[in-house]
C-alpha cells in the first residue's frame, strides 16, 4: 500500500512492507532511476544529481532506504538482502523496470537486487559500495592516514554509538565540502540524536557483504562501478573496484574513479558522477531526450 504526503514542495510517497514502510520521492517521467543512499544518510544524498537525471528524462525515485531518513524504523534485519528486497518492492510498485543507483550498503543491496530479479533490473550504478568480503589492510593503516582515521571513527560509532564519531568520519569521508555542508551536517547530526536511528546505524555497521559478495557472479544485467581516488573506507579504493568488476560475469561490469572523491561523489563531486552515470543510463535505458552537457 502506498500514501503520500507533501514535503518542501515534493510529494513524498510511502510504500508499506508488513507494518513498515518506506518513504521516497517521485519525481519526472521516462524510464525508471531507482536513489539509495548509503547507511546513517538520507535521500538528501542526491540532492545535486535528482533534478539533472529528471532533466534529462528519467522518472526518478529518490528513497530512504530501511531505518533511515523518512523511512519507518523497527525493521527485522538491516543487511543487504533485506535492503534488496525493498528496492525490488518498489521497482515492482512502480511498474517498470529499472537502473539501481546505490552508494555503499546500498551497492550490495543492488547487486543482490539485480540477481534476484534480472527481469526488473535492467542494470545497476554502484557507488563506493561495500560488496565484498572486507578486511583490515594493516599495511594500508600504516601507509594511509585517511584510511586509518576513517576507520578509527567508524569503529567508535559502531561500538559507542557516538554521533561526534559519525561526524568526524563524515568530514573525512567528504574531503571537499559542497556548499551546503554546514547545513546538511547539522540536520544529519539532529537526525543521529534520535537513539533509534543510531541504533539503525550501528545494526547496518555489523553486517557483512558476503550477502553481496556471493551474488556478484549471478547478476546479468550491465554494472558501472564509481570510487572515489580519496575514499578513506579503503586504502585503495580502486583496487576494491576492480575486485568487485573482476567477481562479476565477463564484460558486464565497468569501473570508473573520480579524482579526488571520497566515499560521497553524488554530494561532493555530482556533476563528475553524472557525466559517468548519464551515458550508462542512456545505453542500459536508451537516450532520452533534453539531456545536456551542463549538470550545475
Amino acid at each position: 500500500m502506498a500514501y503520500t504526503e507533501c514535503l518542501e514542495g515534493i510529494m513524498t510517497e510511502y510504500l508499506s512492507i508488513g507494518t513498515n514502510r518506506l518513504a521516497y520521492d517521485l519525481q519526472g517521467e521516462g524510464p525508471l532511476v531507482v536513489l539509495a543512499h548509503g547507511m546513517g544518510d538520507s535521500r538528501r544524498s542526491y540532492r545535486f544529481v535528482v533534478p539533472a537525471l529528471v532533466a534529462a528524462g528519467y522518472r526518478v525515485a529518490n528513497l530512504d532506504i530501511r531505518g533511515c531518513g523518512g523511512s519507518s524504523t523497527g525493521w527485522d534485519g538491516y543487511s543487504r538482502t533485506d535492503i534488496a528486497g525493498d528496492l525490488v518492492a518498489l521497482v515492482q510498485h512502480l511498474g517498470c523496470p529499472a537502473v539501481l543507483v546505490g552508494q555503499s550498503i546500498s551497492g550490495g543491496a543492488a547487486t543482490i537486487a539485480a540477481a534476484d530479479a534480472p527481469d526488473l533490473i535492467a542494470g545497476v550504478v554502484e557507488i563506493a559500495p561495500f560488496t565484498r568480503k572486507q578486511s583490515m589492510d594493516l599495511g594500508g593503516m600504516f601507509r594511509v592516514p585517511r584510511y586509518r582515521a576513517a576507520s578509527l571513527q567508524l569503529l567508535q560509532t559502531m561500538l559507542r554509538g557516538s554521533v561526534s564519531n559519525w561526524l568526524k568520519y563524515l568530514d573525512i569521508a567528504i574531503p571537499v565540502k559542497p556548499t551546503d555542508w554546514a547545513a546538511e551536517r547539522s540536520q544529519i547530526a539532529a537526525v543521529m540524536q534520535d537513539p533509534a536511528r543510531m541504533k539503525v546505524l550501528q545494526a547496518m555497521m555489523k553486517t557483512a557483504p558476503t550477502d553481496a559478495g556471493a551474488r556478484l557472479a549471478d547478476v546479468r544485467s550491465p554494472v558501472l562501478v564509481i570510487q572515489g581516488s580519496a575514499d578513506p573506507d579503503w586504502a585503495d579504493p580502486r583496487a576494491e573496484g576492480e575486485r568487485v568488476i573482476a567477481d562479476l560475469p565477463a564484460g558486464l561490469g565497468t569501473l570508473a574513479v573520480i579524482d579526488g572523491a571520497g566515499h560521497y561523489p553524488q554530494a561532493q563531486t555530482p556533476n563528475e558522477l553524472l557525466d559517468l552515470a548519464l551515458p550508462f543510463l542512456a545505453r542500459v535505458l536508451g537516450a532520452h531526450t533534453n539531456r545536456g552537457t551542463d549538470h550545475a
